[in-house]
């Protein structure tokens, strides 16, 4: 189990490239997230929600995903609570203060899940959440060392050097974790140098003296992570998406901002500049298309999109002849209205919408989540994807459909065709239809394979992993 001195030092990655290496070994290798935290979710292969993070480390393995992989998801909903999918499903809410009783309730769950995906296989490669030195959240704990002791999995603690403090974020998380969590740890990696290893090699007897832990490796900043899809939302406002191209498409970075990885497949087109576009700064003048991402509180996020003048930037683009496309919660905000009356998403039963398709959504209980393969009624060209939400959507611009899911259609269009929204994720991720879409906005040439580079990615990252760790991976056991 790889356990983090804290959010985003790296583990999602180390584990996807940890089980690519293990898979080019010969071995059967699963992952396993027992709680993850993201608005960035995928449909299993069979069926129901887990991290999209899990997703991309069953595709490292070469094996179909699975909801026991990521058997609790927490989706925020506010900044007090989230939805609760269990094994997939939606299970209920709860606010962050209720959630630790709740936990107590789940850890059977995660324990049938773990040995749904331990049986069978060789290896299995575990990812914690957040870091165990959060001790005030470790009673009823399921994403750290709760479930490491439960299951008697040993840990490898990775921290962050790129971040700073990583000696001390070692040497404090030994000095601040009970006996019975310490001992389960057996070393630690070092993750995100950059430059001559040897420089830090005072710091590693240092880490060493106070803690008695042998160093497991130091890993290099792995470049090829930057063609994964990432998982947390905090990356996003210091992320760069792409070069100046002839093509500039700017997405609004929403406060519940849902499965933003929809637009990997764009920045990574050499004629295309994705700006992801933070709160307190405006749409830019000159982008060509302007995609309104996903979003686990529709109502919630629309009316911030108001608040930041966004509406008033969207309007002056289209007055200039640009492109809309919103998806899934997105696509609901381009309508006239979005209702809610059982208030589902939060304490608002309605909200006008940016009326630029004549649509209008109803939020219901009931959550469609499916993969899908649709054809596009614009392209005329094959799609898959997948589809998570809940809300009925109808209205006049519904009679030109965005595309035809098994024999329904799906989405609207304007009648300009300049303004389009869908409630498929991951459509862009296909070659055939991203380069019909991009050619209709005005961009000719070649198309790059975005899922094998996704997949060159992991047997790169595998291939410097591999360097650091030797032939005789894995070399841990259990705790007996």
């Amino acid at each position: 189990m790889l356990q983090g001195t804290g959010s985003d030092v790296g583990k999602t990655v180390l584990v996807a490239g940890l089980c690519r290496l293990a898979a080019n070994r010969g071995l059967r290798v699963r992952p396993f997230k027992p709680q993850n935290m993201s608005n960035n979710a995928a449909v299993a292969d069979d069926g129901g929600e887990i991290g999209r993070a899990q997703w991309l480390q069953a595709l490292a393995c070469r094996v179909p995903s699975s909801v026991h992989m990521n058997p609790v998801l927490l989706k925020p909903q506010s900044e007090m609570g989230s939805q609760i999918i269990l094994q997939g499903q939606v299970w209920g809410q709860a606010a962050g203060r209720d959630y630790q009783v709740v936990k107590t309730r789940l850890l059977d769950a995660v324990m049938e899940s773990w040995q749904s995906v331990s049986s069978g296989a060789d290896l299995v490669i575990v990812e914690g959440a957040g870091s165990p030195a959060e001790i005030n959240l470790r009673t009823n704990d399921i994403a750290n060392m709760g479930f490491a002791t439960r299951a008697d999995v040993p840990v490898i603690l990775v921290g962050d050097i790129d971040r700073g403090g990583v000696i001390a974020s070692l040497v404090g998380t030994h000095a601040i974790l009970p006996e019975e969590d310490r001992r389960m740890i057996r070393g630690y990696l070092i993750n995100k140098f950059r430059g001559d290893v040897s420089l830090f090699d005072e710091g590693l007897a240092a880490i060493g003296h106070h803690t008695g832990w042998p160093c497991f490796g130091v890993v290099p900043w792995l470049r090829e992570a930057q063609r994964l899809p990432a998982e947390d939302s905090v990356v996003l406002d210091r992320m760069v998406r792409g070069e100046a191209g002839a093509l500039k498409i700017a997405v609004p970075i929403l406060n519940r901002i849902a499965n933003f990885d929809d637009f990997d497949p764009l920045a990574a087109e050499a004629n295309v500049e994705l700006v992801m576009v933070p709160p307190g700064e405006p749409l830019p003048p000159d982008a060509g298309l302007v995609i309104i991402p996903g979003s686990k509180s529709t109502i919630s996020d629309l009316a911030t999109f108001r608040r930041q003048g966004w509406d008033i930037d969207l309007a002056a683009h289209v007055r200039r002849g640009g492109h809309v496309l919103g998806l899934c919660g997105g696509y609901q905000m381009l309508g006239r209205s979005v209702r809610d009356p059982q208030r589902i998403e939060g304490d608002r039963d309605a909200i006008e919408g940016l009326s630029l398709l004549d649509i209008e959504t109803v939020m219901e209980p009931a959550k469609t989540v499916r993969q899908i393969d649709a054809v596009s009624c614009v392209y005329e060209v094959g799609m898959s994807g997948y589809e998570i939400h809940i809300g009925q959507t109808s209205g006049p611009d519904c009679s030109r459909p965005f595309a035809r899911v098994d024999g329904h259609d799906d989405g609207a269009v304007s009648p300009d065709g300049r303004i389009a929204g869908t409630y498929l994720h991951g459509i862009f991720a296909g070659d055939a239809f991203r380069s019909r879409y991009l050619q209709g906005l005005g961009l000719s040439g070649d198309t790059q394979n975005y899922r094998q580079q996704v997949d060159d990615a992991l047997d790169a990252i595998a291939g410097q992993l591999a360097g650091l760790i030797g032939e005789d991976f894995p070399v841990l056991g259990g705790s007996g």
